[in-house]
């Protein structure tokens, strides 16, 4: 094949090829390699700040999953289980408080609870209105409590079961109703001031409930669940702590006398137009506390009532004047010593005695008595001159070694020793004030312990309010015939003749002693304002209780203790002894018990 024809099929075939080319719109003869765009050169600044960008972007991303995966690790892992994960605690039941037969004085029964993830809260406008009319809130608080935003926010605490029910049914996104307990007070007000109260944490505030916190609240649990995205549980994670409850205390106190003592205390207040009042009654045989009651008083689950005046437990915390109770103190310790024995005689005329200028007078004048008639009559006189016989270190040992001027030993918050100053700073018109009840201060509990030496043969009984099994030895203050001696004054302190014939109880034979004193006021002492109390035993020859009773301040024409505050210890003893199944001691009709009550009540020094 020849070189002409080859050029000749070449030149044939770019004749057709050039028709082709113009009908899809190239123009003729045009060149594309030579297009200035396509020729220009780009600027090496320009690739290299592209290569910086793709750069950097690589490295920030490499970066922050560094961050995330390794750094802070911890943290994103946390919330992203939060998002499905939750650890729930499992509160544990708070242990009950009891009587001494088992009667519930205080428990915590379940209660539900509402709370809010406000970051998961959906709810249309109908919900909103429901579930705020619910609450008792209104929706401008719920907003809020939105706008807060979270993971948790409590909406209300403790609330009844019909209205929880209503609020499931509403089927809100991001509402739950978790299982709290409210804790119930069976006898109200009238047990408050042992038992006293919890905060919504269920943590003691006042009473045994602040006492015995320790055992009482227990240990929470805990379970930990994987949530969908409706927030419903689907599974459990790891394994479930079980709460652990907390421990019962079973108190001394005998709910039956507690309300026996709370209502005939209530009725002598407002029968007296009193201010206040105290009562306290102890088991002498094991020291145990049988009932301590003080009016006003509060609701222990009702806030409102939790007032600073009906918050205060008088029967601890307040001190005073013991004023005439303390003259068989006086006596005991004068025939302990071998002074006088109970049938010396001691001129109290003219009804009067001056000590460094001071003079000291009875209600009346009295004349010669022996030394149970000075205790049968309150006699200031005739208890001075035994107590000026006295060293002062004598006559302070003597109140120190039956309590006074020192804390009870007991578990209970708030408890008051009271004020005995040393011996060394008397003078001699105070040690003989001090004889009869002024210059030193104590509480009603204080008061009513120390009575137990009469009451047990010269012993002074350890107290409690948790439950003792057994009797307890108590120390020895006085030898056993010396505290008969006085327990028989006692009798007729409370009988025809003496200051408390209304202390008589139906059935049982009773002794003990009044005392009245002026309320101080500022640097003085009230003239109108007074305290009347009474402390006693019975059955008096083989004593089972101590019965101390305070009325702070009547206002209606009558303040002796033997006319105010012994009618209650009658009603207190009664019935106590009646609960304890104690027989009765004495064959004494109700007409003789009238008529004894009904006597002239010897007008009391004070």
């Amino acid at each position: 094949m020849s070189a002409g024809w080859l050029d000749r099929a070449r030149s044939r075939l770019a004749a057709r090829l050039a028709p082709a080319a113009g009908k899809k719109g190239a123009p003729a003869g045009a060149r594309y390699a030579s297009s200035p765009l396509l020729t220009a050169k780009t600027p090496i600044w320009r690739s290299r700040l592209a290569l910086v960008v793709v750069g950097l972007s690589f490295a920030l991303l490499l970066g922050r999953a560094m961050y995330v995966q390794a750094i802070d690790k911890e943290f994103f892992q946390a919330q992203g289980e939060m998002r499905y994960q939750r650890t729930f605690e499992l509160q544990a039941s708070r242990g009950r408080i009891t009587d001494r037969n088992g009667e519930v004085l205080a428990a915590s029964v379940p209660a539900p609870s509402v709370w809010m993830m406000p970051k998961d809260f959906q709810a249309t406008s109908a919900q909103v209105a429901e579930l705020t009319r619910l609450l008792g809130i209104t929706p401008e608080d719920l907003a809020a409590k939105v706008r807060e935003g979270g993971n948790f926010v409590w909406l209300r605490r403790l609330i009844d079961e019909t209205t929880a029910a209503r609020i499931r049914e509403l089927k809100i996104k991001g509402i739950t109703i978790e299982r709290e307990y409210r804790r119930e007070y069976p006898e109200g007000e009238a047990a408050a001031h042992v038992v006293g109260f919890t905060n919504l944490q269920e943590k003691g505030q006042e009473g045994i409930e602040l006492a015995f916190q320790k055992q009482l609240q227990g240990h929470n649990g805990s379970r930990s669940v994987v949530r969908d995205r409706l927030g419903r549980v689907v599974e459990d994670i790891g394994e479930i702590v079980e709460p652990e409850d907390g421990k019962d205390i079973a108190l001394s106190i005998d709910s039956k006398v507690q309300f026996v003592a709370y209502q005939r205390l209530r009725e002598a207040v407002a029968q007296h137009e009193a201010q206040a009042g105290s009562v306290v009654v102890l088991d002498v045989r094991t020291g145990e506390v049988l009932a301590l009651a003080n009016y006003p008083s509060y609701t222990p689950g009702d806030r409102r009532t939790r007032t600073g005046a009906n918050l205060r437990n008088r029967a601890l915390t307040d001190t005073f004047e013991p004023g005439s109770t303390m003259k068989p103190f006086i006596a005991a310790q004068s025939i302990q010593a071998g002074r006088v024995r109970p049938e010396t005689v001691i001129q109290t005329a003219p009804g009067s005695i001056t000590i460094t200028g001071s003079t000291i007078r009875d209600s009346h004048p009295l004349g010669v008595m022996t030394v149970e008639q000075i205790i049968q009559k309150s006699s200031n006189v005739g208890t001075v001159k035994m107590a000026m016989q006295m060293q002062p270190r004598e006559m302070w040992e003597l109140y120190r070694s039956v309590g006074f001027g020192q804390k009870p030993e007991m578990e209970f918050p708030g408890l008051a020793s009271g004020r005995l100053r040393p011996y060394k700073s008397w003078r001699p018109i105070e040690q003989a004030t001090m004889s009869y009840g002024y210059g030193l201060s104590a509480s009603l509990f204080q008061l009513a312990q120390a009575y137990t030496v009469f009451a047990r043969d010269g012993q002074l009984v350890p107290v409690t309010l948790q439950r003792r099994e057994h009797p307890v030895e108590g120390t020895q203050v006085f030898r056993p015939e010396v505290a008969r001696a006085v327990r028989k004054m006692l009798g007729m302190a409370a009988g025809e003749g003496g200051t408390a014939p209304k202390a008589q109880a139906l059935g049982y034979s009773v002794g003990g002693k009044t005392g009245t004193a002026h309320k101080q006021e500022g640097k003085g002492y009230a003239g109108n304002k007074y305290r009347s109390w009474f402390v006693g035993l019975a059955p008096l020859n083989q004593p089972r209780i101590v019965v101390a009773v305070m009325i702070d301040e009547p206002s209606k024409g009558q303040y002796y203790g033997g006319l105010v505050a012994a009618p209650v210890f009658s009603q207190v003893v009664q019935q106590t002894l009646r609960v304890l199944s104690v027989p009765p001691d004495r064959e004494v009709t109700p007409q003789i018990i009238a008529r004894t009550q009904a006597a002239r009540t010897e007008e009391e020094s004070f």
